[in-house]
């Protein structure tokens, strides 16, 4: 009875293919929550800053919109500079 080494060793090239695509998808998943993350912080930021662009009109008037477009702006030229966007 005759082996066929080469499909033996398709094989098992798959499966260390399989393999590497595990470990890929694992570090992907890694990454993938470290950017939801900063998306969640992100978001925050500009929630925060906005919220303080109504309460310094004294939330009278105003457009919650242009106040999150505002905020999202400043947020994120602050962190194009390298600053702390932050808020405190």
């Amino acid at each position: 009875m005759s082996h066929n080494t080469h499909g033996s060793q398709n094989l098992h090239g798959a499966k260390g293919q399989y393999k590497h695509d595990a470990n890929y998808h694992k570090a992907s998943g890694q990454l993938d929550r470290k950017a939801a993350e900063h998306h969640d912080e992100h978001h925050e930021q500009i929630a925060v800053a906005a919220y303080f662009h109504a309460e310094h009109r004294g939330f009278n008037g105003g457009d919650p919109v242009a106040d999150w477009l505002a905020a999202e702006a400043e947020i994120n030229a602050a962190l194009n500079k390298g600053e702390d966007a932050s808020i405190h």
